[in-house]
């Protein structure tokens, strides 16, 4: 491209440190993003927006979205530089450009072509995960060395990152009112309980214990929007098969039910100044998202903390460790037994299945980078050679947020769960037991596969997850329900607690962010310009890679068209289409000031 003059050579230089405000915009379902981004190439970054420029001011509108900001950034700067190193004569068509033509929505074609290329992009991503992993399976020990990155990496980008408090039993959650004892079975009692994760974070759930030593230890997570009892059958709404947490109390386990938090909205918002129809997943997922945190990794805490617990109680009596879950709980258990070695085995109901149409997923199971390296098949491969079991039960009906009203809105409107094909889950499964048979462990790899519509829990998946923990018992026949002695529960107030809890840890880690960016920030040398320059290019990378998301460069000709669509007394504005890629083209609108000299 060629620079007509010193004096536009000044201009694109101020323009470049200073007055370009660029929107980065999207549609059709992706998720809005917009960073303010560094001029490749250049030293310092700019968030001012257009002001009192003498040399020239320009908006330059580029819709940009899931792209990777700053690759189309480039193009639409060249646009710019196109426009203000051209003859300043007043002129219908942009100079350096070909005529625009056709009627069609030009950003609606840019966001179908973009979502195409994407689905695109996630077949071929999931096609080359192998590079991320440098499995050794020349014995176990190898075998967890080698896989470390790996869980390490996938800890990061659920939010599993916060160290846990450390605490020697669990707290029975009881008042002069209301003593914890909640409900007692055949051979079993049920207690209210409560266990420190963070600082001002607790778990709370159920604790279940045989009246004899216990055969095995498991956390039993039910689906979000099931409460624990419902899952120990203490409260009706279930049928007693999927009461799975009873079940494994009848066969002699001690079994832990924390509550996981639910899709409702009744708490999402900011009292007197607005409520919205976000869950209250969704609701500490995007909160918790700006601070490398997610839902999911603080519920894979939870988790944790429990069977932290477990294998205090063990340096007493070991006994066998596994984790259970259904619908969200399943997402839960399968994370988190991909994440510890001391789980000896899990079952995951309702839940395994390709991950690739995540996107049609609610957007609180959004990972950020998942795909790249993780399909459901490869975090299994973090369990083996320890036992997995799938059951391939019907999936939790949920159809998306709870319906938008006038008072309530906002909520991300896609993102619904239905029922995988039986061969979808199946190929998954398969596609696992590779790495499970290349270490040797095969067997350990089970596939329940009932109507694969039906309920979570079938006797055949609860023997194999007993088994497979080493338990070497068979899931014992279903008793009646157990008897109810907590005449009266405000389960909306303990699932207020939770939320709030995790509200204020995501909001602390917040205001502790600026600590946090300096301690990031340490290694940047701001001595000189030239070691600003040289130590920060590891910032500049960081955030195109890690923050932004970094696209391929443009691969073909910019092959820029335009035409104009204003003409005002000071400024022209010309829609302008720009190629990308093959196929892929961004589209904007760019104004163009009429003193520009």
């Amino acid at each position: 491209m060629r620079i007509a003059s010193a004096a536009a050579t000044r201009l694109v230089e101020e323009v470049k440190h200073n007055w370009i405000l660029v929107k980065l915009k999207t549609d059709a379902g992706l998720h809005n993003r917009g960073e303010a981004t560094e001029w490749p190439g250049s030293s310092s970054t700019s968030t001012r927006t257009a002001g009192s420029s003498k040399a020239a001011r320009a908006i330059l509108i580029c819709a940009a979205g899931y792209l990777g900001g700053l690759s189309m950034f480039r193009i639409c700067v060249a646009a710019l530089v196109w426009v203000l190193t051209a003859p300043a004569a007043a002129q219908a068509q942009l100079p350096g450009t070909a005529p625009l033509t056709g009627d069609g929505d030009f950003a609606l074609s840019m966001v179908d072509a973009i979502r195409d290329y994407l689905l695109r992009e996630t077949d071929r991503v999931a096609a080359g995960r192998e590079r991320f992993w440098k499995r050794d399976f020349s014995s176990r020990s190898a075998y967890e060395r080698s896989i470390a990155p790996n869980r390490a990496r996938l800890a990061r980008i659920i939010g599993a990152v916060d160290a846990r408090v450390g605490f020697t039993g669990l707290t029975l959650d009881a008042t002069t009112a209301a003593p914890a004892l909640v409900g007692r079975g055949r051979g079993y009692k049920v207690s209210a309980v409560r266990w420190p994760v963070f600082e001002g974070v607790e778990a709370e759930g159920l604790l279940i214990e045989p009246d004899r030593p216990a055969v095995a230890r498991i956390v039993a997570l039910p689906d979000a929007d099931w409460t624990p009892e419902a899952l120990a059958g203490i409260e009706p709404g279930f049928a007693p098969t999927a009461q799975f947490a009873r079940r494994f109390a009848e066969s002699g386990c001690q079994v832990l039910v924390p509550l996981l938090i639910d899709r409702s909205a009744t708490w999402s918002g900011i009292p007197g100044i607005r409520m919205t129809n976000l869950p209250h997943r969704e609701w500490i997922y995007r909160m918790a998202f700006q601070t490398g945190r997610h839902i999911i990794g603080y519920e894979v805490q939870k988790v944790l903390a429990a069977v932290d617990w477990f294998a205090a109680e063990n340096r007493g009596r070991a006994v066998p460790i596994g984790v259970a879950g259904y619908g969200e709980g399943g997402l839960i258990a399968f994370y988190s037994a991909a994440l510890d070695s001391r789980i000896d085995a899990a079952l995951v109901s309702g839940y395994f299945q390709p991950r690739e149409a995540l996107w049609k997923e609610p957007v609180y199971r959004d990972v950020w980078g998942l795909l790249n390296e993780f399909g459901d098949a490869e975090i299994a491969s973090m369990i083996a050679p320890r036992g997995l079991v799938v059951e391939a039960s019907a999936a939790p009906d949920v159809k998306g947020p709870p319906p938008a009203t006038k008072e309530r809105g906002g909520a991300t409107p896609n993102g619904a769960l239905v029922t995988p094909p039986l061969e979808d889950v199946r190929r998954e499964v398969e596609r696992s037991r590779q790495w499970f048979a290349a270490i040797g462990a095969a067997r350990e790899l089970e596939f329940i596969l009932d109507s694969g519509g039906g309920l979570p829990g079938s006797d055949q998946a609860l023997s194999a997850l007993l088994r497979a923990a080493g338990a070497n018992v068979n899931i014992a026949p279903s008793g009646n329900a157990p008897e109810k002695l907590r005449p009266s529960f405000a389960a909306a107030e303990r699932m207020k607690r939770q939320f709030d809890q995790l509200v204020a840890w995501t909001q602390r880690l917040i205001r502790e962010s600026p600590l946090r960016r300096a301690e990031f920030w340490s290694k940047a040398d701001s001595s000189s310009p030239e070691r600003w320059r040289e130590t920060t290019q590891f910032y500049r990378d960081y955030i195109w890679n890690e923050v932004i998301g970094r696209m391929p460069d443009p691969s073909v000709p910019a092959n820029p068209r335009a035409r104009l669509v204003y003409d005002r007394p000071k400024y022209r504005g010309y829609e302008v289409v720009l190629d990308v890629w093959p196929g892929i083209f961004t589209h904007g609108i760019l104004l163009v000031p009429k003193n520009i000299r």
